[in-house]
């Protein structure tokens, strides 16, 4: 039997992190590289929370360890700016969808904002992914129709 601890991602982890995007996640950004992840980490040490499938807790183990063995089963960024929280990459393993991974993540990602101080989180959610929109309603998020998202390229 296995179970799942949430822990803030550090510079060990962002090579699984990154593999892991690229089976689980809908979407690619092109912050989807090393030097990006890192320096989200760098920036804002809190905001990429890992989801692990681990062996139980025997005595004399601690959890919460960067590079912690277990599985990597879900992300999600919580980024904090000092006025909104926003969610990014929100992704589970295929494999292990449906069984409260991301509710957890969520869940998770919320208490963060409300020790930073965070008053409303927003989330990025492809249109054309209608499982994830199900799942965003589901953890009460709704779409707010009259807001459109504005990108500029800030690089080549």
């Amino acid at each position: 039997m296995t179970e799942v601890h949430i822990r803030p991602a550090g510079p060990a982890d962002l090579d699984a992190v990154l593999a892991f995007w690229k089976t689980s996640a809908e979407g690619t950004s092109i912050s989807d590289d090393r030097a990006g992840v890192e320096r989200l980490v760098a920036r804002d040490p809190g905001a990429l929370l890992l989801a692990l499938e681990v062996p139980p807790l025997h005595p004399g183990r601690e959890r919460g360890k960067e590079g912690e063995e277990g599985e990597l089963v879900g992300t999600v960024i919580a980024g904090f700016d000092g006025w909104r929280c926003h969610l990014y990459r929100l992704a589970v393993h295929p494999d292990r969808r449906r069984r409260g991974i991301g509710s957890a993540l969520l869940a998770a990602a919320e208490e963060r904002f409300a020790e930073l101080g965070g008053r409303r989180g927003d989330a990025m959610v492809l249109v054309r992914n209608e499982r994830a929109q199900h799942a965003w309603r589901a953890a009460g998020y709704a779409p707010e129709e009259q807001w459109r998202r504005w990108v500029k390229p800030l690089t080549d």
